[in-house]
């Protein structure tokens, strides 16, 4: 078991960002709610906790808590925002509201600079470090035990301590990229507080997977739904090397991947990585299941449906299979609002959420703590191409959630056309890797009048989507070259039939979510 990190969720929209700058310094960790049980939450036997910012004042009524085992298991402690308040409300401290509330950039002065919490912290010449604050409330006077080792011109205890204790806190967000420095303090709190060692490496997760794969699976044979992507094609590597032959990949396809997708996933798959693979043509299932429905949750639950009972089908073909494998990484769990998260559900995930209840199958997710940029590192790790490991994300539910509105092949066969294009242009102008982490085209449910030829046309809208980020948790749209959107919006509008209009979406996430639907 990996030294262990708990961050207990009091509703934080950081809350995963916590989790990534822990993760980056080689150390394991969950998110867990704060309502989480005590013997689930030790059974991980943790080396420490992070306590989360939240939205709550610790005087609203049914506020969240500090719960007990959090003190009475005897391991460091740092509380972040609403984490550092609860901390000293529940020790004696005093916590008052803010003369304003206090969001933005603020400069931090380290008033302790041997506090291990701070070590390698500050600017050579002296200067105070900027950070992110974000709150209403404030702690106005600490517990007893503290003493304060960092202020700014708002929060005269920007971040106290209690050594003897293993206690920290901080007002600030060290998680946020407009913490520059915060994530020294992370690594210092996991690594010289907490003393956990850098065992989270490729090397050392492929281990622990595939000795879990191993014991989860033991003599059992396994089905795995490969779409190509570099989740559903990690977990198929992982699980190969854990089990080999009682692995096989069944490649459903829906009719809802991007132009020539099919082909090149059978052709990587069964004839370069030597992996059992079958294949199965559903396209026809899938476009009758998927007739007249418009709805999102609706769309994602009826593929999620399909996709088991056409595994299903397949698997008693191939006699006896115990266990359905899966490539659900973190993110997927959190925006599902899986076990554990305060979070309300943002979209369901058909490989967390939209699984029906009868499903015959166990379920073996070898990633489903991993985050995107984790899963890439272990891909290359596995020795998988570079085509694969850098392969542009692609949802589980497919094209049926880029088609908003009804999903015909007549849709479908428009948008293809149309990201095709959007992928070659970004490609030609090197900015599939580099300048976007995911883009796309989505077609809208609506049509626009034009003139083409000298005629009136009435036509569909195609919106193109890119954005950069780190870990898929935010992100933020690709600022893309004029010249490429315009060159873009003129080839499809002349090459896709069906489309008059293109529009490019400047939406961050948040408040958007990646994808459109």
């Amino acid at each position: 078991m990996a030294d262990t990190i708990i961050i207990l969720d009091y509703g934080s929209q950081y809350a995963q960002l916590i989790a990534r700058r822990v993760r980056e310094a080689n150390v394991y960790c969950e998110i867990v709610s704060w309502r989480a049980p005590a013997e689930e939450v030790l059974a991980r036997q943790p080396k420490g906790f992070i306590l989360s910012g939240g939205p709550n004042s610790v005087y609203d009524p049914g506020a969240p808590a500090l719960p007990d085992y959090v003190l009475g298991a005897g391991v460091p402690v740092l509380g972040i925002c609403y984490g550092m308040q609860l901390l000293a409300h529940r020790l004696g401290g005093r916590v008052a509201g803010s003369t304003r509330r206090e969001y933005g950039p603020a400069t931090l002065a380290v008033d302790e600079t041997a506090a291990p919490l701070f070590a390698n912290w500050g600017a050579s010449d002296g200067r105070g470090e900027t950070v992110w604050m974000s709150h209403g409330d404030k702690v106005e006077a600490l517990p007893p035990g503290f003493r304060p080792i960092a202020h700014s011109d708002n929060s005269p205890l920007a971040a106290a301590a209690d050594p003897a204790r293993g206690l920290y806190a901080v007002q600030f967000h060290p998680e946020v990229a407009h913490t520059p420095r915060g994530a020294v303090l992370l690594s210092n709190f996991v690594h010289r507080i907490c003393g956990c060692g850098p065992d989270w490496t490729p090397a050392n997760v492929i281990d622990g997977a595939t000795t879990a794969i191993r014991r989860q699976v033991g003599d059992g044979r396994v089905v795995l739904g490969l779409s190509g992507g570099v989740d559903s094609a990690v977990a198929a590597a992982l699980i190969h090397r854990a089990i080999g032959e009682q692995l096989t990949c069944i490649f459903v396809d829906t009719g809802l991947l991007r132009l020539g997708e099919a082909v090149k996933v059978v052709q990587t798959f069964q004839q370069e990585q030597g992996i059992h693979l079958i294949a199965v043509n559903a396209v026809e299932e899938y476009l009758e299941a998927l007739a007249g429905v418009t709805d999102p949750e609706q769309k994602r639950r009826i593929i999620g449906e399909k996709f088991v009972r056409v595994f299903e089908r397949e698997a008693a073909r191939l006699g006896r299979i115990d266990f359905l494998a899966q490539g659900t990484i973190y993110p997927d769990v959190i925006e599902s609002a899986g076990k554990g998260r305060e979070a309300r559900v943002i979209k369901t995930h058909h490989n967390v959420g939209g699984l029906p209840d009868d499903m015959q199958f166990q379920l073996v997710e070898p990633l489903r703590m991993l985050f995107k940029d984790e899963v890439r590192r272990l891909g290359a790790a596995l020795g998988l191409p570079d085509a694969i490991v850098w392969r542009q994300p692609f949802p589980g539910p497919g094209l049926a959630v880029r088609c908003l509105g009804e999903v015909t092949w007549e849709r479908l066969e428009r948008l293809r056309a149309a990201d095709a294009v959007f992928l070659e242009e970004l490609a030609a102008a090197d900015l599939l890797r580099e300048g976007t982490q995911q883009a796309f085209a989505v077609l809208l449910p609506v049509r626009s009048v034009g003139v083409m030829g000298d005629g009136r046309t009435y036509q569909e809208v195609i919106a193109l989507r890119a954005v950069t980020s780190e870990d898929f948790m935010t992100a933020d749209w690709a600022r893309l070259p004029h010249e490429l959107l315009a060159r873009v919006s003129r080839r499809i509008v002349n090459e896709v039939a069906g489309v008059n209009r293109v529009v490019f979406d400047i939406t961050s996430k948040p408040p958007g979510t990646i994808e459109w639907e």
